[in-house]
């Protein structure tokens, strides 16, 4: 298993650990502190394996099919969380993972048809600024949240962007037959 793999796995495993510190005070005063670091941690190793992989050629099916999952996950359960906590309306969220889930029904389509797609740059515009909104809303530092606000419209945006981009490029996946 290449490096780029090997970070995004380290992603996938880092979730349990940051949900913990969202949702107690395990650390006491710095627990919101510790998760907002795992968060940070876990996106930056998403910057980090898509580098190392297109830079060294180590771009695999496996990475391509784990890296965004891996990231819906992260993503998710941070914004899960933050419903719970009060932080996050839960419509934006159920819009959000409904974008995923249609996504994720679309590649498993193509690859029943033998296609591998890969994420777009709308898609990665958006994952950014889905990470950025949450670690925002986790820091909850008053003085910025006309700011935080200003980020999830655009997150929200980003997502339905995304989607339609999506859609529209990969609309003969529906059509296919094998």
């Amino acid at each position: 298993m290449n490096l780029p793999n090997k970070l995004t796995i380290l992603r996938v495993i880092m979730i349990p650990f940051f949900v913990l510190f969202m949702l107690t005070d395990l650390g006491g005063s710095a627990s919101r502190w510790i998760a907002l670091a795992l968060f940070i941690i876990a996106s930056l190793t998403d910057l980090l394996d898509g580098h190392i992989a297109r830079k060294y050629n180590l771009v695999t099916n496996f990475g391509k099919f784990m890296d965004p999952l891996a990231d819906k996950l992260l993503v998710c359960a941070a914004m899960i969380c933050l419903v719970e906590m009060g932080k996050l309306p839960a419509w934006i969220v159920i819009v959000i993972i409904s974008r995923e889930f249609i996504i994720s029904g679309f590649r498993l389509i193509a690859s029943d048809n033998g296609r591998v797609i890969a994420a777009s740059y709308w898609g990665k515009f958006k994952t950014t600024f889905q990470m950025v909104m949450i670690c925002l809303m986790i820091a909850d530092i008053a003085a910025i949240n006309l700011l935080t606000q200003i980020v999830m419209w655009i997150a929200l945006i980003l997502t339905v962007v995304s989607l339609a981009d999506y859609l529209i490029k990969n609309k003969d996946v529906l059509s296919e037959q094998h």
